[in-house]
């Protein structure tokens, strides 16, 4: 794994106060995992960037070794990894992710 793909994906999630690394991009999400991880975010009112790793396979690959998280998506609140799409939905359905975006200054 080339450090300067871990130096872009650094710099992309250290660089943005919420990153969805994803297939598709928020406008048009590529797979459904994806899809409802946005469609979360909107619910709250969560501004974020979307990077589509099906544009970049050593985005792709690289963001996996990043996190030693094997699945995409993959949500990161002011630089820190947040999770998937199960980890995800379970924070939004428990109220813990409203809350967690609030203490982060997102919403």
């Amino acid at each position: 794994m080339s450090g300067d793909v871990l130096a872009k994906i650094e710099e992309i999630v250290n660089g943005n106060g919420v990153v969805l690394f994803m297939k598709g991009d928020k406008d048009m999400p590529m797979c459904g995992f994806s899809g409802s991880v946005v469609r979360i975010l909107d619910k709250l009112g969560a501004n974020f960037i979307s990077v589509n790793v099906l544009e970049d396979e050593s985005i792709r690959s690289g963001i996996k070794n990043y996190t030693n998280w094997p699945t995409i998506p993959q949500l990161y609140v002011k630089g820190e990894f947040v999770g998937g799409c199960d980890i995800v939905t379970d924070m939004f359905s428990s109220g813990e992710l409203k809350t967690l975006l609030e203490e982060k200054g997102i919403i």
